[in-house]
């Protein structure tokens, strides 16, 4: 069970609970794993090494991240199917819709939201594009689902979740929204019919832990494509065929687990749903907004910065003075999370003012 007491603010318990990296400015690509992660999960291949691995333990760490993962975006732990990437579990909401449906989409929205419905075209599956501010607005009566990142990857752009939620319903289309992007601020699951999220950036999993929340009453819906012994109403008694008798709540859609990678996950998600995460955004989103203001830029309330950098010289420059960055659609985009300080955000803008006079930072 996860029953990690919830802390007042970001604190020192957090930010020491990172190794810091000065200048990494890349939890959008990767983030940065916590001291627990590290030390749980060179203690199980210590255990595999000398031939003591424990499938018992595994199990438990699948069971104490889902627990944790549930309570951080408020859901019940039962409403949580676990995966690998989030490609895969959008594939499941992809292969649920009827043949003809109307998938309304993000223009530029990160691949993995988006593939999955295009590859249903032979069904006469179609997905229509629109900017993300507005996607409330373009919702019709024609529109079976909703996919949209609440968070997006190329510039941190933040959809209104409320108003695509309230107009989803309107009409009766379903939603998705892959939170990946948005593990540096709260986020309430139950809002949306599904969510996915892959837990390897914001939420400093290793990659291969990805989790999909989905409302209990359209579980039934959604084909166990992946369907195996994990997905079994008994896990361990689900080993092997000829007959399936598959759990009746999310976790029917779960994926077999890559055991290390969960139980690295399981202690820093135990942190996560400790955290106050409206403090972990104010801290992000301070920073980020601070750097944008000291750019002559407006705040943009996300913890993401992108900066238009067609020619890549502005990522080059950050990167020589010890700034981990990323280059993303022409931009080069920095993110801010817990362990991220003033010497990080001085570094990035005396870096970045440095170069506007020159003419290099285009505004």
């Amino acid at each position: 069970m996860c029953d990690a007491p919830r802390t007042p603010s970001i604190d020192k318990v957090i930010f020491d609970a990172f190794d810091p990296v000065p200048g990494y400015l890349d939890a959008a690509t990767v983030g940065l794993p916590a001291r627990a992660t590290v030390a749980a999960m060179h203690h199980a291949l210590d255990e595999w090494q000398a031939g003591r691995a424990d499938l018992a333990t595994y199990d438990a760490a699948v069971a104490q991240a889902r627990s944790c993962y549930a309570r951080l975006v408020g859901v019940a732990p039962a409403d949580v199917a676990i995966g690998s990437q989030t490609s895969a579990l959008v594939g499941l909401v992809a292969a649920a819709l009827p043949d003809g449906a109307e998938v309304l989409a993000v223009d530029g929205d990160f691949a993995s939201v988006v593939f999955p419905f295009l590859a249903h075209a032979h069904r006469g599956v179609t997905v229509r594009h629109v900017p993300v501010e507005s996607l409330a607005d373009e919702i019709r009566e024609s529109t079976s689902l909703v996919a949209f990142s609440l968070v997006q990857s190329r510039d941190g752009n933040v959809a209104d979740a409320a108003r695509v939620a309230a107009a989803a319903a309107r009409v009766g289309a379903l939603t998705l929204c892959d939170t990946t992007q948005a593990g540096w601020m709260p986020v309430d699951a139950g809002m949306f019919d599904v969510t996915v999220c892959s837990a390897y950036k914001w939420l400093s999993a290793p990659r291969g832990v990805a989790f999909l929340t989905v409302r209990p009453a359209l579980v039934d819906r959604l084909p166990a494509l992946a369907a195996g012994w994990y997905a079994g109403d008994d896990v361990w008694g689900s080993c092997y065929g000829p007959h399936m008798r598959l759990a009746t709540s999310a976790r029917r859609l779960d994926v077999s687990p890559a055991w290390l990678c969960w139980v690295g996950a399981a202690p820093v998600l135990e942190l996560w749903a400790g955290a106050d995460v409206g403090a972990v955004r104010e801290h992000a989103v301070g920073l980020a907004d601070e750097l944008r203001t000291g750019l002559g830029l407006a705040p943009a309330r996300s913890a993401i910065v992108s900066l238009p950098d067609p020619t890549g010289s502005i990522g080059d420059h950050l990167r020589a003075a010890g700034c981990r960055v990323a280059g993303r659609a022409g931009a080069v985009r920095l993110a801010f999370h817990v362990w991220n300080d003033r010497a990080d955000l001085d570094r990035a803008l005396t870096t970045l003012t440095a170069l506007a006079p020159l003419g290099t930072l285009v505004r």
